[in-house]
């Protein structure tokens, strides 16, 4: 596969393009997204479904500044695909061959099932695993359903419920009950379903999610795996619905998705209003994502290796240059945890967070080195996006801006309270990240040392001195609820 992939994606609202860069065989980053709301099947459902000349213009002329933006970046493969708008369109043969003779890019028309299919391949590997639950993916001409649990997928439904679709069918004439009515009978595909997790792919449960988040103070910036109370999101979507511009200003929507949020919220709350729903989780990664990822996996069965995660290869691709003593932090880290997180009161589910912050707590240093944890801090925080709950980034970013420093401070954790384990185990997985660091001060080829621990004392034994770490060990701050005794024995 090509090391840099364009992936574009033409639907009703808006074309987007997204650039990707493989940083080793499954990992991968962003290093460019584009976004035209070219509205490519505006009055389009008016006219049977016909593409009219004025939004197939805007689409083109974006198209070909898209191509240039590939070209700039050096590109090696682009993928395009179509879904709705011209999947019902009759002339659609008429602008796609317009394209391929005129910029040269050859657009490849899905059906309901593989978009379907496609967002849910996305949910699956990029998403915290999720069981019992239906991806909802509401496009502007169509509406895809996916049930997964775990990493499996089936019943991958496309039905003709789309934002600009019923805009222009029924809310430009006022006609609600006609939109409600036409809804329900489009659902009736999911009445053999039984879910309780819902994940919103797609933009208009992006732009309600959005705004819970930033009306709540949420204390971080990151919809992807974002979980907004279902309550609070189904009352959010009645009060949409019965909104002028003014007050959709006010609930936290943007001008640019006044015309046609009304209409895919009145589709989210009949969805919601058929099950017994107990979480719904954003998902930033949709079609775009699927589509790379089957390019990328197809020869492992569109999935990522058991325990493969992206973002923690493309951190350690990009950020760590010293891989092995990664490892090594790594491995001292679950040493220390299987020997004393009993005695500490730590949940044994931490285990994994905590290995994940040894990998990648050095990751800042090749930012600049006097400022590496905060560095390591920043890049974690931002750049772990997939696989992850946002509890899980914030233990992990925070394990990393302590290391070897100091006990996390009292401010951060009442910044992010809601999202991290409480003080005391907080304290003490720092405390073991920060023990590992300072074990191996001295950066060995091999772990020279051996490790036992019994009533509060840890016993670290090496054929040799291991001067630095004991140094080290006296500047460790210590546990405030617990008294470690740490003795060196040089055999």
């Amino acid at each position: 596969m090509a090391k840099r992939v364009a992936v574009i994606d033409i639907g009703s609202n808006s074309v987007r393009m997204v650039i990707y860069e493989k940083t080793s065989r499954f990992a991968f980053h962003i290093l460019h997204e584009a976004k035209s709301r070219v509205r490519i099947s505006e009055n389009a459902y008016q006219n049977s479904g016909n593409l009219q000349e004025i939004p197939i213009q805007r689409a083109f002329d974006a198209l070909r500044d898209f191509l240039s933006i590939v070209s700039s970046f050096k590109a090696r493969k682009t993928l395009c695909i179509a879904t709705s708008a011209l999947r019902d369109a009759p002339n659609k043969k008429d602008f796609i061959n317009r394209v391929r003779n005129s910029i040269g890019l050859n657009i490849k028309v899905i059906d309901g099932q593989r978009e379907a299919y496609l967002g849910a391949v996305a949910c699956i590997n990029l998403l915290p695993r999720q069981r019992n639950a239906l991806s909802i993916d509401i496009g502007g001409g169509s509406t895809e359903f996916s049930l997964i649990d775990e990493q499996k997928t089936d019943s991958n439904i496309s039905v003709d419920l789309g934002t600009v679709r019923l805009k222009e069918l029924f809310f430009d004439k006022g006609d609600i009950d006609g939109a409600t009515i036409y809804i329900d009978s489009q659902l009736k595909h999911l009445d053999a379903t039984n879910i309780s997790t819902i994940i919103g792919i797609g933009g208009t449960f992006r732009a309600i999610s959005n705004a819970i988040l930033t009306k709540s103070g949420y204390p971080i910036d990151k919809l992807h795996a974002y979980e907004p109370n279902c309550d609070e999101f189904q009352t959010l979507l009645k009060k949409i619905i019965n909104s002028d511009e003014d007050e959709l200003k006010n609930l936290g929507i943007k001008s640019s998705r006044f015309d046609v949020i009304k209409p895919g919220a009145l589709i989210l709350l009949r969805v919601l209003e058929r099950f017994k729903i107990e979480k719904l989780v954003t998902s930033g990664a949709g079609v775009r994502e699927g589509l790379f990822l089957t390019d990328l996996l197809r020869n492992s069965n569109d999935r990522f290796p058991p325990n493969y995660n992206s973002s923690v290869r493309y951190i350690l691709d990009a950020h760590v240059d010293n891989l092995s003593y990664a490892n090594q932090l790594c491995k001292v880290s679950k040493m220390l945890f299987d020997l004393m997180h009993k005695e500490l009161k730590i949940e044994e589910k931490y285990r994994y967070e905590l290995a994940i912050a040894a990998k990648l707590c050095m990751s800042g240093n090749n930012i600049h080195y006097y400022s590496h944890n905060k560095n390591s801090y920043n890049l974690i925080k931002d750049a772990l996006e997939f696989g992850f709950t946002h509890e899980q980034i914030i233990l992990i970013a925070t394990l990393t801006r302590y290391a070897k420093r100091k006990l996390p401070s009292q401010s951060h954790i009442q910044k992010f309270k809601n999202l991290l384990p409480d003080s005391a185990q907080l304290e003490a997985l720092s405390y073991l990240l920060s023990l590992a660091v300072t074990l191996l001060s001295h950066y060995p080829r091999n772990i020279d040392f051996t490790l036992s621990f019994e009533e509060s004392k840890l016993k670290v034994e090496s054929k040799n001195s291991l001067y630095l770490a004991k140094e080290s060990v006296n500047k460790l701050e210590t546990l405030t609820n617990k008294s470690i005794e740490i003795s060196f024995y040089t055999l």
